[in-house]
């Protein structure tokens, strides 16, 4: 499975180690950057990796920034994009059985790296419902297609 993952340069630190992590668990990791803790912005990195997830050159993708909260607008940009941005393992669970959210945000300011773990894992391990959750997801989806261009 291909995981795309991006961070500027709050959660640049997070970032690198959760993307060997990732790597040790079998993943195929596409890092997206920064590629150095310099000041950078933000949606640069969460328009790369939401446009990967959404057209397929990725199935999942991570995104850090120093809370999480401006990479997750950013990727919501993105045509068929559905980041949560979590902080806790039971948002994460959530977002992926409820929400079916391909982008996982959060801040290297509000969690540290074992919950980030943590939190990838049970958005990973657990899978998107479907049921009442479908239809409501499928909403999203008709109103993103009927206000695009």
């Amino acid at each position: 499975m291909n995981i795309a993952i991006g961070a500027d340069h709050r959660g640049f630190v997070l970032k690198n180690s959760l993307a060997k992590w990732l790597e040790s668990r079998g993943y195929n990791v596409v890092d997206i950057g920064t590629e150095d803790p310099t000041s950078t912005d933000y949606p640069d990195y969460a328009f790369g990796v939401a446009e990967l997830v959404s057209n397929g050159n990725a199935e999942l993708g991570i995104l850090i920034c120093g809370t999480g909260i401006g990479m997750s607008i950013a990727a919501n940009k993105v045509k068929g994009i559905r980041a949560a941005r979590v902080c806790s393992e039971k948002d994460a669970q959530m977002a992926r059985r409820h929400n079916n959210a391909n982008v996982l945000c959060f801040g290297a300011e509000i969690v540290d790296e074992a919950l980030a773990q943590r939190m990838i894992a049970a958005w990973m391990e657990n899978e998107f419902e479907g049921g009442r959750h479908e239809r409501r997801v499928e909403k999203i989806t008709a109103f993103e297609n009927k206000n695009e261009g």
